[in-house]
């Protein structure tokens, strides 16, 4: 018995790192029919979603009690299910409620809400995707930004990596999906050259976007983002209503990496934070490292609209 235990190799060390601390942020799911705190929300590591990111999503966010642009949301997350080929057993009034309901009983007024569906999985194990169930879940957590406090005031830096942006004739962008791979590689990058962020280019080798945003350029007065392989953003076309609004010109056009550097200002867009200024670019300043006046004159709109009703929707708090 001695020789066994001593012949028996030691378990293997794990970093703290590496043990689920079983945290998870304050907010209600949506799953299986009912609503339960999100530390019960579990997918099945046989879900489709899981092992091969076959998925669509959207997240719209809330402000102030009230969600902005939720129709838009709403067009784009259906427009993915169709496009996969995924069923729902939710209308879209069906799954404004649900996700209205998980803010509300959530408490939170300033809300990142996500509605999503996965492939799910097939009873039998089929490679076959006709078979899978598909499985469809929400749920509403506190507010994140892409930019923190300090970086929405002085600007975030930004570095572009030569990563290269899945294709559209792979997969179409307009469908919202977790294909983060070539993003989260273009990340690093920025990490190893002391940026906040990346952006990442097109098959052309010019600018297409970054993780989880768009950018805008800006020249003499003229607003450019590019118009190829990219996500059409509702922040993103939120900047072009209020160009519409304020007399700007805005257009989808080839950012070339040249023209983002030589730019007067430069911007990104997301959901999650809205219009975001950013004053580096691969270690160099633009602008003079200033966050410029068309980016903090439409910064300002952004918000302000939140409050529009024609813009908005008030949540129902219990």
């Amino acid at each position: 018995m001695s020789q066994i235990a001593q012949d028996t190799p030691p378990p293997p060390v794990v970093s703290d790192r590496h043990i689920d601390p079983h945290s998870y942020p304050d907010g209600i799911a949506f799953l299986d029919g009912q609503y339960l705190p999100m530390s019960q929300a579990k997918v099945s590591v046989l879900d489709w979603g899981f092992l091969h990111s076959d998925a669509t999503y959207d997240t719209v966010h809330v402000w102030n009690g009230r969600f902005f642009r939720l129709d838009l949301h709403l067009d784009r997350f259906f427009g993915g299910l169709e496009k996969l080929r995924m069923t729902i057993p939710f209308d879209r009034d069906g799954i404004a409620e649900i996700l209205h309901n998980c803010t509300a009983l959530s408490g939170h007024r300033a809300a990142y809400v996500e509605m999503l569906c996965t492939r799910g999985a097939s009873p039998s194990f089929s490679r076959d995707p006709r078979q899978a169930i598909n499985r469809f879940m929400a749920f509403a957590v506190p507010f994140g930004s892409v930019a923190n406090a300090e970086q929405l005031q002085r600007g975030l830096h930004v570095a572009i990596s030569d990563k290269v942006r899945i294709p559209p004739a792979s997969i179409d962008p307009a469908i919202k999906n977790y294909h983060w791979l070539d993003l989260v590689r273009g990340l690093y990058d920025a990490y190893d050259r002391g940026a906040e962020t990346a952006l990442i280019l097109d098959f052309n080798g010019n600018v297409a976007e970054g993780p989880g945003f768009n950018v805008f350029r800006v020249k003499d007065g003229v607003l450019a983002t590019p118009a190829i392989g990219v996500l059409p953003g509702i922040t993103r076309r939120t900047v072009f209503d209020l160009c519409g609004e304020e007399g700007l010109t805005a257009k989808a056009a080839d950012v070339s990496i040249a023209s983002l550097k030589a730019a007067d200002e430069v911007f990104i867009t997301s959901t999650a934070g809205g219009i975001m200024p950013v004053t580096k670019v691969d270690g160099a300043d633009i602008a003079g490292g200033k966050v410029g006046p068309i980016t903090s004159r439409l910064m300002a709109l952004y918000w302000q609209k939140h409050d529009d009703p024609a813009w908005s929707t008030e949540v129902h708090y219990p």
